[in-house]
């Protein structure tokens, strides 16, 4: 052997996930989103377990003295572990002395927005402090009357709903431009509206309305009207005075028709609590089915929200009518209601990713979900938001939101494939643990610190109570009668019911003891959390989009936004544990990776759907769930997804086909870029054509052509 002979380089091989080195734009996220900064732009966090120990110690001050110690262990051991909460905590807990006036709860729901200029204005003003203490809010904009209704004070009539939108979107941009988050606003409307139609065609305008999410209230009456091909009435409330002047005949089916609506103060009610409505228009509910599918495969919008599901499986079903929900969908809420969020890292709890012997350790996983159930319940005590009726209700109920992110990653590194029968039953299994461990867990809070004061409250039954649950009365429960409300939530709530299947004991202390909280779980999508703190592990429950491909982020002093390279955290640890060499989209045998490496335009878009199910049943808000199709996907099968989703028992979903027509999404493949042609028109008149991947200069900054054509299309070039 010649003795001379070089060497081979030898290269440490990660025995875990957690050794993965973080790729540069995950750190750089953390840098510019989390880490923690003085007023002089120095580094208080050195590194990104200094945020994890600065997080710790916030959440465990709230404890007595003398377990303050124990539980800041813990809460650091969580955090390193795998535990992340929601990105208002990661940076503004224990921030106090360089950014006091920030909460620690990512979204809102605005209050019930009511048909008059002085409460539209008002609830705009509460929305703008909303928006600057940084967090996101959402709306029901159904409750203002149509466009065209008569206003008898102002002699006038209306511009209807969608007009005093375009003054929220303002706000939201004018506030969020000072350097808060953008675009944190959720607009939903009711299916049956006179103006439905315009609010599902109002993104086909350039710029318009683009710091909404925008998502329908779709009603089970509706989809079967679908089903069935029937017509769909649109109506709104009718005060006494209209019903008067008209002369209405409030049982004539052909003019009036009644139903629940969140404002009954100022309208004509029955004992049951249904408000009167004017029927205005009827349409044929399969041509406005229509109408919604092709906006939501060009335009992605609007959202799909199942209300009366949302509303059967609310825990607080006695006390709540949901009509709004947080921005990104995963939390319905009540007027004023907060979402308090947090994900599990599933990646970090696989043992022997990518091995026949691959296998999740559920133990381990348990331990932190408990710790971390007592970390979300702390944030409560340090909510900081700006408004007296939204501590109010968050201190009421101490709702949170626990979920997971890295299932899609968690998945392939288990040798399974998104959406398969593996994959579903793996989904629903560490959901149901996720939810039997946190109610498990608030219980003994209960137990140690008392539970939410909702639980104690006493309750008078009604008739609007006793029609939505019919075995009240055969429990011998009547109008007028009063009941604790941990026996409406763990008794009658259909989730606990649920729940009472397979674990009775558990809910039977519910009823006794109470919980610290009415609601623990959601599945957000967190989409910069995972690219960041999780180094690109799949978001919330959905598969990766792509192993290599782009993001579209905002820089502040750059004028459009900035396409940056980011890879798949299963791709990064494939490659650190196994073959250094892998690259999706190849054929080289020496680098292909397995077939385990789907993306989400792999899926079909009922395997999407099968995924959420699976996870829905066990999870007590909702899930933020986006069902990615490609580009040249059939608009005669894309429309049957939402349907699927109603047959399938789910509470909502959203859709996301690339559509270079439309606008850039957050996340772009580079080969739709590739394939994507955008012309410029030049000060001489000439047309310059430009692939959507090509950078190009333009008044002194280099721009990818895609987001450059976007910025000055869509309006917001120069604005950041």
């Amino acid at each position: 052997m010649d003795s001379t002979a070089q060497k081979p380089e030898l290269t440490a091989i990660p025995s875990n996930v957690s050794q993965i080195k973080f790729q540069d734009t995950s750190l750089d996220i953390w840098e510019n989103k989390y880490c923690l900064k003085s007023k002089q732009g120095e580094f208080v966090d050195q590194n990104m377990d200094d945020t994890y120990k600065r997080v710790a110690k916030a959440l465990s001050e709230v404890e007595d003295d003398a377990k303050r110690a124990i539980w800041y262990d813990k809460f650091l051991w969580a955090l390193r572990q795998g535990v992340i909460p929601a990105g208002r905590i990661i940076s503004n807990a224990g921030a106090q002395e360089h950014k006091p006036a920030t909460s620690t709860i990512n979204c809102t729901v605005s209050g019930i927005i009511k048909d008059s200029m002085e409460d539209i204005l008002q609830k705009n003003v509460e929305a703008g402090l909303t928006l600057k203490a940084g967090c996101g809010i959402g709306y029901e904009f159904s409750t203002l009357r149509p466009k065209g209704a008569y206003v008898s004070g102002a002699g006038a009539y209306t511009s209807g709903p969608l007009s005093f939108m375009d003054i929220y979107d303002k706000t939201c941009f004018t506030v969020s431009s000072a350097g808060g988050r953008r675009g944190a606003q959720m607009a939903t409307f009711d299916i049956g509206h006179p103006d439905v139609m315009e609010f599902i065609k109002s993104k086909r305008e350039d710029g318009r309305l683009r710091q909404f999410n925008l998502s329908l209230l779709i009603t089970s009456e509706f989809m079967e009207a679908v089903i069935q091909d029937k017509d769909w009435p649109l109506s709104f409330p009718i005060t006494e005075a209209e019903r008067e002047a008209d002369e209405l005949d409030l049982d004539d089916t052909t003019k009036i028709l009644w139903r629940d609506f969140p404002v009954k103060d100022k309208y004509v009610t029955n004992k049951e609590g249904l408000v009167a409505c004017k029927i205005t228009n009827t349409i044929l509910a399969r041509r406005l089915w229509d109408l919604i599918m092709a906006s939501t495969y060009d335009f992605a919008e609007p959202g799909f929200i199942l209300i009366d599901k949302v509303n059967e499986m609310n825990n607080n079903w006695f006390c709540e009518d949901i009509r709004a929900t947080n921005p990104c969908g995963e939390q319905p809420l009540p007027p004023y209601g907060s979402c308090l969020l947090g994900s599990v890292n599933l990646c970090r709890f696989v043992d022997r990713p990518f091995t026949k012997e691959a296998n999740f350790n559920w133990d381990t996983f348990s331990k932190a979900v408990a710790v971390f159930t007592r970390m979300l319940d702390n944030v409560v005590e340090i909510n900081g938001l700006p408004l007296p009726e939204q501590r109010k209700e968050i201190e009421r109920k101490r709702r949170h939101g626990m979920g997971y992110l890295g299932l899609g990653s968690t998945i392939t590194m288990m040798g399974m494939s998104y959406g398969d029968e593996k994959s579903v039953a793996f989904t629903e299994a560490v959901t149901k643990r996720l939810a039997l461990v946190g109610w498990q867990a608030g219980v003994e809070l209960a137990e140690e610190k008392g539970p939410a004061s909702i639980m104690e409250e006493d309750f008078t039954i009604t008739a609007a109570m006793l029609r939505r649950r019919p075995e009240m009365k055969k429990d011998g429960l009547k109008i007028n009668d009063n009941i604790k409300g941990k026996v409406l939530l763990a008794k009658y709530s259909r989730y606990m019911q649920r729940i009472a299947e397979v674990d009775p004991e558990l809910v039977q202390k519910i009823a006794e003891t109470g919980c610290r909280f009415t609601h623990h779980s959601s599945i957000a999508p967190t989409g910069t959390i995972s690219l960041s703190l999780a180094n690109n592990a799949s978001n919330g429950i959905e598969p990766s989009f792509a192993h290599h491909y782009a993001r579209n982020v905002i820089r502040e002093g750059k004028k459009s936004k900035e396409k940056v390279d980011v890879f798949s955290f299963e791709l990064l640890a494939y490659r650190s544990m196994v073959n250094p060499n892998a690259e999706p989209m190849t054929d080289d045998p020496n680098c292909k990776l397995p077939e385990c490496f789907i993306t989400a335009d792999d899926i079909s878009p009922t395997q999407h759907v099968d995924i959420q199910a699976a996870a829905q049943k066990w999870i007590d808000s909702s899930i933020s769930k986006t069902a990615n199709v490609p580009t040249e996907y059939p608009f005669e099968e894309f429309k049957d997804i939402y349907r699927y989703a109603y047959e399938q028992g789910l509470k909502g979903c959203t859709t996301f086909r690339f559509n270079p027509e439309a606008f850039q999404g957050v996340l772009v493949k580079e080969e739709d870029l590739a394939n994507t042609t955008y012309q410029f028109e030049l000060e001489d008149g000439e047309i310059l054509e430009v692939k959507g991947n090509e950078e190009i200069e333009y008044d002194g900054e280099m721009h990818s052509a895609a987001n450059l054509f976007d910025a000055m299309k869509e309006g917001y070039y120069g604005k950041f």
